[in-house]
């Protein structure tokens, strides 16, 4: 299976001079969890969260509308193509720890963005036995090697006294 048969198409996207109340607008309003940056030629520079950006605010304190995205994307990014097989982009994410996985074509423009959603979604079974393409196994395995390397690395919070 490839990862254009899975990955969402119609990706929302915004350029590095977009301010971070205008990205976080519409990553509310598409209820997207990641939002790629894009240059003026469609070539994908980075990513972008909601944590990315309250973090941001917090430790720079400033407003979101005096930080650019540009300022805050994760650069470099992890990307895989459309023909890819997905089991590789699931290996991918799973390797660094990412939910969602630009999709990129030879030209480095963005084509779509795989999201763990996206796979976890798929699997299917047929007659008591997984079908060709992605497995329930696939999906469990990949989803404890991004949470598991986030737990070891997990900051150590200090107790609140009470």
């Amino acid at each position: 299976m490839k990862v254009q048969d899975i990955m969402t198409r119609n990706v929302k996207f915004c350029g590095p001079d977009t301010n971070l109340a205008a990205a976080a607008e519409i990553l509310w309003s598409n209820n997207c969890g990641t939002l790629p940056v894009v240059d003026s030629a469609g070539k994908l520079t980075g990513v972008i969260t909601g944590r990315d950006m309250c973090i941001a605010m917090g430790t720079r304190n400033r407003a979101a509308g005096d930080l650019s995205v540009g300022d805050v994307a994760i650069q470099p990014v992890f990307t895989c193509g459309p023909d890819d097989d997905v089991h590789q982009a699931l290996k991918t994410m799973g390797q660094h720890h990412i939910r969602r996985l630009p999709v990129v074509s030879q030209e480095g423009k963005l084509a779509g963005i795989l999201s763990l959603d996206d796979v976890a979604l798929r699997p299917e079974k047929a007659g008591g036995k997984e079908t060709a393409g992605i497995s329930y196994e696939d999906v469990v395995n990949t989803l404890k090697s991004i949470c598991d390397r986030r737990a070891a690395e997990a900051p150590k919070t200090a107790t609140m006294p009470a």
